[in-house]
């Protein structure tokens, strides 16, 4: 059932992606993020597509994989789409069946935000699928150790960052051998009235909240055990190391985003 959820999911392989440096990795994908909301032609979103096609492509990482794991969010992407079909109202009248009217901008409007959801969705995941979760900790911490003089704790948010993506597939997988173990005692999810179903749900929800407040505990148990004290003064046995392509990678990203700047309409 969620075998396939791309989110915390690492997948291992050399491709250009995977040997860049994680601190390349996330300021592209803090520049991609401004690029895509800068978007608002045809032209440009075709372009930011292209863009997308030749980052998958790049990753090495099988399209299969990354549509199977698209699929809960294309439910999101498709009810975006129908909200902005029916509910904008600008722009000429295309289509009219009763009450329900589609006019251009809601077209329009409507086939942007979903491509916008799909790609952001996109680079966001193939960041983590050819990044390993440790190295994209060192990534985050080195980037944001700046602003320690600030009082910002980098290595705590760092941290933190890590234990949840590590363990986002164990609690997919908590849920689906729960969901199976009440299916097995014939509680029913997929089928009946909505009310019914939402009370199915009860049955699933708290024994994977018992679950995960019990994780939670024997990981703060087991940090403290081993004399856990915070970052200060620790030493790291991998050292991140910026390369020429990381630059290169960085510029190109930048360039893009320049480039489409013109390309707005």
């Amino acid at each position: 059932m969620f075998q396939h959820i791309l989110i915390g999911q690492y997948v291992q392989g050399n491709s250009i992606l995977h040997r860049l440096d994680p601190r390349a990795k996330l300021l592209a994908v803090f520049l991609l993020v401004i690029v895509v909301f800068m978007a608002n032609s045809w032209v440009s979103y075709a372009v930011i597509i292209s863009f997308c096609f030749a980052t998958i492509f790049l990753s090495r990482v099988p399209i299969r994989f990354i549509y199977k794991g698209l699929k809960p969010i294309l439910l999101l992407v498709f009810i975006t789409l129908i909200l902005h079909l029916f509910l904008n109202k600008e722009g000429q009248l295309v289509f009219e069946l009763g009450p329900f009217k589609i006019y251009e901008s809601g077209i329009t409007q409507g086939v942007f935000i979903s491509m916008r959801l799909l790609v952001l969705v996109i680079f966001t995941s193939l960041l983590t699928l050819t990044t390993k979760p440790m190295d994209l900790t060192d990534g985050l911490e080195s980037i944001l150790s700046p602003f320690k003089r600030f009082g910002l704790p980098a290595h705590e948010l760092a941290l933190m960052m890590s234990i949840s993506l590590r363990f986002i597939p164990t609690l997919l997988q908590e849920t689906e051998k729960i969901a199976k173990a009440q299916m097995a005692r014939g509680v029913d999810f997929s089928s009946g009235p909505l009310k019914d179903r939402m009370k199915a749900f009860i049955p699933l929800l708290i024994p994977l909240f018992i679950s995960s407040f019990k994780r939670a505990e024997d990981l703060a148990l087991a940090m403290e055990s081993r004399g856990y004290r915070g970052g200060e003064g620790r030493t790291k046995l991998r050292q991140l190391c910026w390369s020429f392509q990381d630059t290169v990678i960085v510029i190109v990203v930048i360039t893009f985003g320049i480039s489409l700047f013109f390309l707005r309409a």
